[in-house]
């Protein structure tokens, strides 16, 4: 005894008008809810302009910022932060920090040392980024989370010396990484560690 069999292929349902569209939105709606918060609390992205950080750093160079280590980890002498500026949290800046909270800055004719308050103890920064000096003369204590930031172009940076300590809270976070330009690229940007006693 034999049976008819017929093969019928399974057809896929003719696409509902707009389900394109429908798709586009989902996936838009689904990368805005993934990236945003990477951008607002994990790493946001930052274009060098000015020529305060020349030679480690110049105008058009592409930035990753790193916004979640400093909530685990204390800002080091030595980092490249981006910063709000204080006179004018609207405006971001990048430098170097060289003071760290309670330290004193002491400031003799370009060259930084920092004073440990409770030790004395002096550190003379050796600071072969620099190309660029300025010799000047300052002395300045810091308070309970303040630092004292530099541009790596002593000559043409506005900085601590001229508008004072930053906040704690006016830091952004760490140049993790430089995208751009390609030959340029590098993991931790301007890493050096300051801290040579002489």
């Amino acid at each position: 005894m034999s049976e008819d069999f017929q093969y019928t292929p399974n057809r896929d349902p003719e696409p509902k008008k707009g389900s394109a569209w429908g798709d586009t939105i989902r996936f838009a709606l689904l990368a805005i809810i993934i990236v945003a918060p990477i951008r607002m609390f994990i790493a946001q992205p930052f274009i060098v302009k000015g020529s305060s950080m020349d030679p480690t750093f110049a105008t058009g160079q592409y930035l990753i910022v790193d916004e979640i280590s400093y909530r685990f980890n204390e800002p080091e002498r030595g980092d490249i932060i981006i910063l709000r500026y204080p006179r004018d949290p609207s405006k971001f800046f990048i430098k170097r920090i060289v003071g760290l909270p309670s330290e004193y800055i002491e400031i003799d004719g370009g060259k930084v040392t920092v004073i440990d308050k409770t030790t004395d103890k002096k550190t003379v920064l050796d600071e072969p980024y620099v190309e660029f000096e300025k010799s000047d003369n300052l002395y300045r204590q810091l308070e309970d989370e303040e630092y004292f930031v530099m541009g790596d172009n002593r000559a043409r940076s506005s900085d601590s010396r001229m508008w004072g300590p930053v906040d704690r809270d006016l830091i952004v976070g760490r140049a993790v990484l430089r995208l751009l330009p390609v030959a340029s690229a590098e993991l931790l940007p301007g890493e050096y560690d300051p801290d040579t006693v002489q």
